[in-house]
């Protein structure tokens, strides 16, 4: 996605926000189930365009692909090098995706966030913002992890709270729960809040990315009496 040009950038942020796009006063809708999947090249600069932070917020998640081991390696290899075809099949067709899908998003919707689950999400995503930023407030300074001060510059955006609950319900419906745990929270809290989380030069400087600030605010948020 950062190949794509800025043009094309912003362009998507309707289309991911509003599942809607406008083109000269007409508004078309997009189709269910729609949404956006796309890949990130962390490496190379060279035509590539930095995404701007209001598109990045609404990606519900951030997954990082660790580099293949050598057994993944080589099933890479045997399965890409030989004459054999892959084989894909459908699981269902697109006349019957819309239906399945947005049946199972209705789903996840309806498993059960307890209030106690429901604040303990929103105090996670508060104690992202440093102690100077205007979001915080006195009763959530408490559970600040001294990192986040020194190394965030912005903290995440309400959508990460919103991801952070749907991403737990996912994981407590595959579990076979009808309800969310702090585990599941913790579970999707790295995917769910490090890219909608800003650091400084400082973080840069010394080596600390965003998932480590989210493992550090778990802890805190864990560790706080409030």
């Amino acid at each position: 996605i950062n190949r794509a040009t800025p043009k094309t950038q912003s362009a998507l942020l309707e289309a991911m926000a509003e599942l809607q796009v406008t083109v000269s006063g007409t508004t078309y809708r997009l189709k269910p189930p729609y949404f956006v999947m796309a890949t990130l090249n962390p490496i190379e600069m060279e035509g590539t365009y930095p995404l701007p932070e209001a598109q990045l917020d609404r990606f519900l998640f951030k997954v990082r692909l660790n580099y293949p081991d050598e057994g993944e390696l080589t099933r890479i290899i045997s399965s890409t090098t030989g004459p054999e075809d892959a084989g894909i099949e459908p699981i269902f067709h697109a006349d019957e995706a819309a239906e399945r899908v947005e049946g199972l998003k209705k789903l996840v919707r309806e498993v059960m966030a307890a209030p106690a689950m429901e604040i303990y999400a929103a105090r996670l995503v508060r104690a992202t913002q440093p102690q100077n930023s205007r979001f915080v407030t006195d009763e959530a300074r408490a559970v600040h992890d001294e990192m986040v001060n020194r190394y965030v510059m912005f903290g995440s955006s309400p959508r990460g709270a919103q991801a952070l609950i749907l991403g737990a319900k996912v994981r407590a419906l595959l579990d076979g729960r009808a309800n969310i745990a702090r585990e599941d929270i913790d579970h999707v809290a790295v995917a769910a809040l490090a890219h909608r989380i800003m650091l400084n030069y400082a973080a840069l400087s010394d080596g600390i990315d965003a998932a480590h600030i989210v493992e550090r605010v778990i802890k805190s948020v864990r560790a706080a009496k409030v």
